[in-house]
């Protein structure tokens, strides 16, 4: 089921309903993703409340909960909720029962890993003493990363498939990620749903670049799966022909081994680390948005990017040829140090060409990729199994 501009206003549920969105870390897309479909489920009537962890304090995700705040009639609980498994859920899965409990929730939608994981826990439970609870989860990446024959992999996998007897609904942001799941999770009795993620109306508006913009701009978590080591390998490339400019926004748990990378190859005047910044703020940085990933479910900063009209050079991964299809968006393939210099070179050579191909993607997703329609295929699911229950 692809949700699109054409599909908006189609689901109704006959009432109200009371919806906790479960996950762990408010950051990246996945966060992005539940605050959009937070503010339409508030639009449309609908009372939410979100749970998720409560390690990170800087001052960008305070603002960015401040903001999810607004939407949340039923609250915000924030608790300790680690990465990997261990004691420490038990307790927040007892707090996550609780809360379901004395909010009278009909719906609980899990994000992610750890948060789908809550969410499908609770749900079981309950339908084991009821009231049952309609219980959907997207996994937005999570577990699928993992290879499947790796010993983490195998665990999670088999979690996955424990945890879909307790699961009314996989949603996927891609087909992509749909046909991975069906790959190492293999067939489950519940119903699967593919709904990409969405765009608002802001996020069309002009944003422009500042008179110092660098010619390449990397937006993401600084750790080995979004590659920004790949697009430190391509700059040292490029600069060794021309002269250029490259900032990297962002944080996470290599952003040490990438800054001493960037000295080792002495991009120290080439290369800047700003650490994090809201994405408009961002993209005012750079000419040009450099995606090295070497993994992706359906990437919000792909689609923001695209909707900002700004050239994009990203790898060929994931749910990122969905988001440029029917369109020349050229991508290049993961890991590929050279093709990524290449095509680097190629968008400084025609910088006019590239941000024609940009507006013709901007033209593209416009139509497609919605707000409105990834909440009424969402909804949608939700009304046809909280009234089920």
């Amino acid at each position: 089921m692809n949700a699109g501009c054409e599909d908006a206003g189609r689901a109704h549920p006959a009432r109200p309903l009371r919806i906790l969105h479960c996950l762990r870390a408010p950051v990246g897309g996945l966060f992005r993703h539940v605050c959009d479909l937070t503010a339409e489920l508030a639009r449309r009537g609908h009372a939410v409340a979100a749970v998720c962890d409560n390690s990170r304090g800087d001052q960008l995700t305070a603002r960015r909960l401040e903001r999810l705040q607004q939407h949340l009639a039923l609250g915000l609980l924030r608790l300790p909720m680690s990465r990997q498994i261990g004691v420490a859920d038990l307790a927040a899965y007892r707090a996550i029962r609780q809360l379901v409990d004395k909010l009278r929730i009909d719906v609980i939608h899990g994000h992610g890993a750890k948060g789908g994981a809550y969410a499908r826990l609770v749900a079981q439970s309950r339908k084991r003493t009821g009231p049952a609870i309609a219980c959907l989860y997207t996994p937005h990446g999570g577990s699928l990363h993992y290879h499947p024959k790796s010993a983490a992999g195998r665990l999670y996998m088999a979690i996955e498939r424990g945890l879909a007897r307790a699961t009314d609904a996989v949603i996927f942001e891609s087909a992509y990620a749909a046909a991975r799941y069906a790959a190492q999770v293999g067939n489950v009795d519940c119903a699967i749903r593919t709904i990409p993620n969405g765009l608002r109306a802001e996020d069309f508006e002009p944003l422009g670049t500042t008179p110092t913009a660098a010619d390449f701009l990397f937006v993401g978590e600084l750790r080995h799966l979004k590659g920004a080591d790949l697009l430190l390998a391509a700059a040292a490339r490029v600069h060794a022909v021309r002269p250029i400019r490259a900032v990297i926004v962002g944080d996470g748990p290599d952003a040490a081994t990438y800054k001493a990378q960037a000295s080792t190859r002495g991009l120290d005047q080439v290369v800047s680390f700003v650490g994090s910044l809201p994405v408009a703020e961002a993209f005012r940085l750079g000419r040009v948005l450099v995606v090295p990933s070497r993994a992706e479910s359906f990437p919000y900063i792909v689609l923001e990017a695209a909707a900002a009209g700004l050239p994009i050079l990203a790898t060929a991964v994931g749910g990122i040829p969905e988001i440029v299809a029917t369109t020349d968006t050229r991508l290049t393939a993961p890991e590929d140090v050279t093709g990524l210099a290449q095509a680097m070179l190629d968008v400084l050579a025609d910088p006019d060409a590239a941000r024609a191909r940009a507006a013709r993607l901007r033209a593209s997703v416009a139509r497609r990729l919605t707000v409105g329609g990834m909440t009424d295929g969402i909804l949608d699911l939700y009304a046809t199994f909280a009234g089920r229950t």
